[in-house]
């Protein structure tokens, strides 16, 4: 599988078979310009929606006419096995900015669970239900989402092999979030790549968990 990083929340997810899952296309110039990186380019099969906002729902800037994966229930496409945890994007249960999905996609033999929006702690329960997940992309900007506090509890909490930053301020992205530096500040298990896109296989799964900072393709 190979997981590259094409700015925000969105990601571009290629599984061994070639299937291309997208997570959460942003509006290019969206939010009055706040959101700068540029639109997609590559096809995809798949693309999966974690809440109605115009920097995580913008599916039509994916070329190709892919399935949209919305919803909690459970589904299976193109032999993928998509599950959801219900959430929200505030500390609220969702009365300030709405409901968010925890969307956990199982390819490869591995889980790859994708946060959205997270806007609040994970229980011992939730962590249950999600699994063993191999990679985690987890918001870590603040203001709209969890945190540089609240992210490290979540990734404590659920133990992934493998953890993504995403949803931070950049040079195109002018949202009121933080940059990542704030959420990698004092940690040791860092690893940054000289690019945007990693291959990840069960049998190459870092332990302990391992922080990886992908730069935006886009």
């Amino acid at each position: 599988m190979k997981i590259e990083f094409l700015g925000h929340a969105a990601f571009l997810i290629t599984t061994a078979d070639g299937t291309k899952i997208v997570t959460d296309p942003y509006e290019p110039g969206g939010f009055g310009g706040a959101i700068a990186y540029g639109p997609l380019k590559e096809p995809a099969d798949i693309v999966v929606i974690s809440h109605d906002h115009a920097d995580h729902n913008y599916v039509k800037m994916v070329p190709g006419k892919p399935l949209v994966v919305t919803g909690t229930e459970e589904q299976t496409h193109l032999g993928i096995v998509f599950r959801a945890l219900a959430a929200h994007h505030d500390t609220n249960r969702g009365a300030e900015r709405g409901d968010n999905i925890v969307r956990v996609i199982e390819a490869d033999d591995m889980s790859v669970c994708h946060l959205g929006d997270l806007g609040h702690a994970l229980s011992a329960e939730d962590a249950t239900a999600l699994g063993s997940l191999a990679v985690l992309m987890v918001p870590v900007g603040g203001t709209f989402t969890i945190d540089a506090k609240g992210a490290p509890a979540v990734v404590n909490r659920l133990r992934p092999r493998i953890a993504i930053p995403m949803h931070y301020r950049t040079a195109k992205v002018s949202l009121g979030i933080a940059p990542v530096d704030d959420f990698l500040a004092g940690k040791t298990q860092v690893r940054r790549v000289d690019g945007s896109e990693i291959a990840v296989t069960k049998e190459t799964l870092p332990e302990p968990t391992e922080i990886v900072l992908l730069s935006p393709a886009l």
